[in-house]
């Protein structure tokens, strides 16, 4: 069908009112053939994951998460050791990822029956990316060899995975953020025994508020998992007349191996 001029009139005034300043119609060659058929959209590409920071690095301070509820998210199901490591790298799960120098994820035997657990990182350990390195690691590693074993035996690590700014104690949210770690390292390690050192640790793993000194001196279940919490090895360099407690405790942890 021929166009009408007329109409055509009307269309052209018609999109002029509506601001159009140029308007293109059809020919009478093009008017006869069938409208394309529309392109299909494309879907927009995938967000790409955001890089992973090298291990240790701190994650940027606007990265860090205010509402626990939009922490990411820790899986279970590791399959090994370095894969929660490589996971843990860069975390920003709580406020201390901010200042940290190193994330100290732990070190040892990753199949130890013996497993020691601190508080925190401390300057020496947040500059070194190691737990227990400073003076008080020195004397845990007195400690361990005291019952026959090596620090290459047993495997070493901390509640908080980073350093509370002037070592302060660890803050509940600190430890809710950072317990899931904690919680994969010993389902993949599978100790026989754990020993936690000092309050904070027993308390975060054993899901209790009792004083170290009411909890220490016997076992306690953690499933098939044996607890023997005793005092932390920065309390003995302070308080040395307690390492006659802590020797009792780790006779009780050398018998245990032994069954």
């Amino acid at each position: 069908m021929a166009n009408d001029p007329r109409k055509n009139l009307e269309e052209i005034r018609f999109f002029r009112d509506l601001g159009f300043r140029e308007v293109l119609l059809p020919s009478a060659a093009t008017a006869a053939q069938p409208a394309p058929a529309p392109r299909p959209i494309a879907p927009p590409p995938a967000a790409r994951p955001a890089a992973p920071r090298p291990p240790g690095a701190s994650a940027p301070r606007d990265a860090v998460p205010t509402d626990p509820a939009s922490r990411p998210v820790v899986p279970v199901g590791f399959p090994s050791l370095p894969s929660l490591a490589e996971f843990a790298a860069g975390c920003p799960r709580c406020k201390l990822s901010a200042s940290r120098t190193h994330l100290v994820f732990g070190q040892g035997n990753p199949k130890a029956d013996l497993m020691f657990v601190g508080e925190a990182p401390g300057a020496d350990e947040d500059a070194q990316g190691l737990a227990f390195v400073g003076r008080a690691g020195q004397l845990l590693t007195k400690i361990i060899e005291a019952i026959g074993l090596t620090r290459e035996d047993v495997f070493i690590a901390n509640v908080l995975k980073c350093r509370p700014p002037e070592n302060r104690n660890p803050e509940p949210d600190e430890v809710a953020a950072c317990l899931p770690y904690l919680r994969e390292q010993i389902r993949l390690i599978a100790p026989r025994v754990i020993v936690t050192l000092g309050t904070f640790a027993t308390q975060a793993i054993l899901e209790t508020e009792l004083s170290i000194g009411r909890l220490r001196g016997r076992f306690h279940p953690l499933g098939p998992v044996r607890v023997m919490p005793t005092y932390h090895p920065a309390f003995l360099l302070r308080s040395p007349e307690r390492k006659k407690d802590v020797w009792e405790d780790m006779k009780k942890v050398r018998e245990a191996l032994r069954e």
